[in-house]
């Protein structure tokens, strides 16, 4: 996996443990991009560490509500995405707008309490299969995908710029069509821990498939 001007190829490539961002309903996936904009203080000083080490964090979501077991550390999601930050800039009045670029999931073992450390710093185990060269998504039902993305559109009256929809790769489309969805956390959640590409259109499928379901408030809808 390249992410910036970084190759993680290898275990040893991942840092065994980072400082994590929880953030509910937000996704970061492998070879994926996430906009950031920081306020908080002590997530000031984690992004100011990072920065000055391996540029390298953990966005992972609250645990969900009456969701999944809990995990080793018991308020998280057990998964999450490490992501390394590409590019930074200081807004003047005390915000940081920061891009990371996904370098692989990861499933938490255990929060490294330090006393004096404002963020929380976890250990990790990495999803190395997300360092292998990247699926194609040739398996994918691409015509399926973007048929749900329309009658989405049109359920609410959006419009998208078509030509760069078709131009787009498939893996492309997946990821990026997750990452901006509207659903909520544990939709948000399914999607990331996915194991392929082709799961995770599937899933968003279905989610969305749903969703006009309950809009329509026709639990027998399906879209053709």
């Amino acid at each position: 996996m390249q992410v910036g001007n970084k190759s993680y190829r290898i275990a040893t490539d991942i840092p065994d443990r980072v400082p994590v961002f929880p953030l509910s309903g937000a996704l970061l996936l492998p070879g994926a991009q996430l906009p950031l904009n920081i306020f908080e203080p002590r997530y000031l000083a984690m992004f100011d560490e990072a920065l000055s080490g391996n540029r390298v964090i953990g966005i992972i979501q609250p645990a969900l509500e009456g969701g999944e077991p809990k995990g080793p550390v018991e308020d998280l999601c057990a998964v999450g995405c490490l992501g390394r930050i590409l590019s930074f800039g200081e807004t003047g009045d005390g915000r940081y707008v920061i891009t990371l670029g996904g370098i692989c999931r990861f499933r938490l073992t255990e929060e490294n309490h330090k006393k004096g450390r404002p963020y929380r710093v976890c250990s990790i185990k990495p999803f190395l299969t997300d360092l292998e060269p990247v699926d194609d998504g040739t398996e994918v039902d691409r015509k399926a995908l973007l048929d749900s993305f329309r009658a989405y559109l049109d359920a609410n009256n959006l419009e998208a710029d078509w030509s760069s929809v078709e131009r787009a790769s498939t893996v492309t489309l997946v990821n990026s069509l997750s990452m901006m969805s509207p659903y909520g956390p544990a939709e948000k959640q399914a999607l990331l821990e996915a194991d392929d590409i082709k799961t995770r259109a599937e899933t968003l499928v279905a989610i969305t498939e749903i969703s006009l379901a309950r809009e329509s408030d026709d639990p027998d809808r399906v879209l053709q």
